[in-house]
């Protein structure tokens, strides 16, 4: 476990939130390592892309694990320019967390989830660090962070 693990859970009880964080010894950092470390496929997983707009401010792009997300797409639902992908350090300080274990929820952020992501029930995302993962419901997802669902998918 690690500080970041344990911030992530301290969030979810104080917040009441329906989600549990799951740690491991080994790497969850990308989805084929989390997919292995839980027995589960592709399809089972969310990413948080973060992106910086021209303003600096964070937008989250929530997309199912076998998708990448389209800068052009959240410029268009967002009504802005590009913003661009954020940067390993800029993740950790707009969110509070390492890029690898980034949670869909938890720090300030615009966040957009396609809708691509409700047709499971429950996924797997990040979870605090490189070594774990969040599992919950996508409803209580969109509920906890507030997301606008739109295609934000490539």
């Amino acid at each position: 476990m690690s500080q970041f693990d344990d911030k992530l859970r301290d969030y979810i009880s104080e917040n009441e939130i329906d989600a549990k964080v799951i740690s491991f010894e080994q790497s969850t950092h990308s989805v084929a390592e989390a997919a292995e470390a839980v027995g589960a496929e592709p399809e089972d997983f969310v990413k948080s892309i973060c992106m910086v707009t021209m303003g600096g401010k964070l937008v989250v792009a929530i997309v199912k694990g076998e998708h990448r997300a389209s800068t052009g797409r959240v410029a268009k639902a967002l009504g802005i320019p590009k913003p661009r992908i954020a940067r390993p350090d800029e993740i950790l300080e707009l969110t509070g967390y390492p890029v690898g274990g980034t949670p869909a929820f938890g720090y300030q952020a615009t966040f957009l989830m396609d809708p691509r992501v409700l047709e499971k029930e429950k996924v797997y995302s990040g979870g605090g660090s490189g070594n774990a993962l969040t599992y919950m419901s996508t409803e209580e997802m969109k509920r906890v962070n507030g997301a606008t669902v739109t295609r934000v998918r490539k």
